[in-house]
């Protein structure tokens, strides 16, 4: 009852923040060094006494679980794990009379235009998971005399660029691998895998060509995999918590034994993922490329290729001359592509560690615990894309757009 009579007799009927954006039905996007502009609107059904209308802006990386321990065979206790870094903390008073008195606001709607400036240091990307985030946001507390402080929140986006025309993302990747396959009592030959890709940094919406080799000198059938997959990391108190998921795959045909599989650039398809995150102290957003196969009587073989996915798309002619924004316009179409209708779901990510990187997790003295990995995409990425809130895992693709002449199948080694 007594809400109910706040709520009617309450003068102001509108309260809230509005950003400055070049595109109006599209949220602003920033990134360190821009300013943040916009304003806050009140509209007055009668005259209202203001004491002042103060704004706060903040930005904070934190992150926090609980881990179930054992003290003896009947007690038990929840240890907490939590941390944050503070990236952007700025106040400014939006009214406020100089002697001290009140200020008097007639009815109708009233505007206060706000302006601040990120910091020039590298900013992180927003950025939200099962066990941190990373958010910034402005809040307004309107206060009156003889009533109750009223405050609105509103959060915003901060894409910090990462640019893969660079030396470092656009070098090539390559490595080779082998392992030798047995039973207790019998060797069955040895596998190896060698496979190449053209550089280290991808934009979301592109397509790997993965060059490989796989040869089977064992007496049984092999088959080759590759899996894009997503790690992210939680750290707090030295101690860190890890989410991983297979985000795109690609399976091969099957190496018959004694014969050799060449792939001439297979296909594999970066889905709409959030961009690398690697500047920030708690908080890791990494990527890999695991080219596989199942060795017969042992443990997977995976060859690991390191991936940084950025924002700022390769210029095919060496162009550095765009701005800012019209990077941001290039690279946000990634955000809005379609996801196929009824699509095959990538396979769960313990299917591709092998037993040996699985002993290394155990025997690890950060305590990494093992937990349901379906989760990882829970949350979006950027609070404002709609429409990927609460998708599955993306999906990926297994077209090869190089397919492989008659002559160039697999050969065998005893042919």
């Amino acid at each position: 009852m007594h809400r109910r009579l706040k709520m009617i007799f309450d003068k102001v009927k509108k309260f809230d923040i509005v950003f400055d954006s070049p595109e109006v039905d599209c949220p602003p996007v920033f990134s360190s060094g821009d300013v943040v502009s916009g304003r806050v609107v009140m509209e007055m059904s009668g005259e209202t006494k203001v004491d002042s209308l103060k704004l706060h802006a903040e930005g904070f990386a934190k992150v926090h679980w609980t881990e179930s321990r054992s003290a003896g065979s009947s007690t038990a206790y929840t240890q907490n794990y939590s941390d944050e870094v503070e990236y952007l903390n700025r106040r400014e008073v939006l009214l406020q009379a100089d002697n001290g008195e009140m200020t008097i606001l007639p009815a109708g709607k009233h505007e206060f235009p706000f302006s601040f400036q990120l910091p020039e240091e590298t900013l992180v990307t927003s950025f939200e998971g099962k066990h941190g985030s990373i958010r910034y946001w402005v809040k307004v507390k309107l206060h009156r005399p003889w009533a109750t402080v009223r405050k609105i929140k509103k959060e915003f986006t901060v894409i910090e660029p990462i640019d893969i025309n660079t030396p470092a993302l656009l070098a090539p990747q390559a490595g080779t691998k082998d392992k030798m396959a047995r039973t207790w009592y019998r060797n069955f030959g040895q596998v190896s895998v060698t496979a190449k890709i053209d550089r280290k940094g991808y934009t979301p919406g592109e397509v790997i060509p993965v060059f490989a080799e796989f040869d089977n000198s064992t007496s049984r059938s092999i088959v080759p995999k590759a899996y894009i997959t997503q790690t992210q990391t939680f750290i707090a108190r030295g101690t860190m918590k890890q989410k991983r998921a297979v985000v795109a795959t690609l399976c091969g045909d099957t190496v018959s034994p004694r014969c050799r599989e060449t792939w001439h650039g297979r296909a594999i398809k970066i889905q709409p993922v959030g961009p690398s995150i690697l500047q920030c102290r708690i908080i890791k957003v990494e990527y890999m490329l695991k080219v596989c196969v199942d060795v017969p009587g042992t443990s997977k073989l995976c060859l690991e290729l390191p991936l940084v996915i950025g924002t700022i798309p390769l210029h095919p002619f060496g162009s550095r001359t765009s701005s800012v924004s019209s990077q941001y316009s290039v690279n946000l179409e990634w955000l809005r592509m379609a996801i196929p209708e009824q699509p095959e779901p990538p396979p769960d990510y313990n299917s591709v560690v092998t037993q040996e990187e699985a002993e290394q997790l155990n025997n690890m003295v950060v305590p990494q615990p093992t937990e349901d990995l379906s989760g990882i995409f829970e949350h979006p990425l950027l609070a404002f894309v709609q429409e990927f809130r609460f998708r599955p895992p993306p999906v990926y693709s297994e077209i090869d757009p190089n397919p492989q002449p008659f002559n160039m199948r697999p050969r065998c080694m005893t042919c």
